[in-house]
């Protein structure tokens, strides 16, 4: 976890406000938002004591029903869904693919910074691509203050690919990225791209047949 980040969640834990939090570690409110919207609170006795007891405790009390509300229509959606089938799979990454996988060269990429994606992303290769993993290579995106190491470590964990199978990660050096951004991708974004160790049915023919599967679906609709 990005270090900030975990500064900024002890603090918030303990009951400090985004201000309060803002000020301690310079980390913006926006920031601290998208990181904690689902996060239960209750605001500390130093909280309470700086700002108008109603306000804050009547805000907690909204941001806490809130909160609730996200959880259980979460779990009612998955009961809703149920079990997913190999079918169900293969669509979900066709539907991933159409969004999220290399279009523009006959190369089969899959890019996201969300770990469930990539999950998601490699089961549709191994599963129903037949890919295995000495086919599937990764590639970090990172910035120039993430720890190259702890990102690695990191997506690992997350895919189970060897570690031989993560290429040298590509480090974004560019200045104009918006501040707000900042420290909300502490280990950047995975590329998982598939090589085919030359065997061409698992390369150009595979994407193609996928894009065979895009069309098929796509023209249904």
């Amino acid at each position: 976890m990005n270090k900030y980040r975990a500064e900024a969640e002890k603090l918030r834990k303990a009951g400090y406000s985004y201000n309060m939090i803002t000020n301690a570690l310079g980390i913006s409110k926006g920031t601290m938002s998208y990181w904690f919207k689902d996060k239960p609170f209750t605001p500390n006795k130093k909280v309470l004591e700086r700002i108008k007891y109603g306000p804050i405790k009547s805000g907690a009390r909204s941001h806490n029903r809130r909160v609730k509300e996200i959880a259980d229509l979460k779990e009612l959606g998955r009961k809703e869904l149920g079990e997913i089938s190999k079918r169900d799979l293969w669509l979900l990454g066709l539907g991933l693919y159409i969004g999220e996988g290399s279009k523009t060269t006959e190369s089969i990429r899959i890019i996201n910074s969300d770990p469930a994606i990539i999950i998601t992303g490699i089961r549709w290769l191994r599963e129903i691509c037949n890919l295995p993993l000495n086919n599937i290579v990764i590639r970090l995106h990172i910035y120039p203050d993430t720890n190259k190491q702890e990102a690695i470590k990191f997506w690992r964990s997350i895919t189970d690919i060897p570690k031989k199978n993560f290429r040298n990660p590509t480090i974004d050096h560019r200045t104009d990225k918006k501040s707000k951004k900042t420290g909300k991708l502490p280990y950047g974004t995975a590329h998982i791209m598939v090589i085919t160790n030359g065997d061409p049915e698992k390369g150009v023919k595979l994407y193609r047949r996928i894009n065979g599967w895009i069309a098929g679906a796509l023209n249904q609709l």
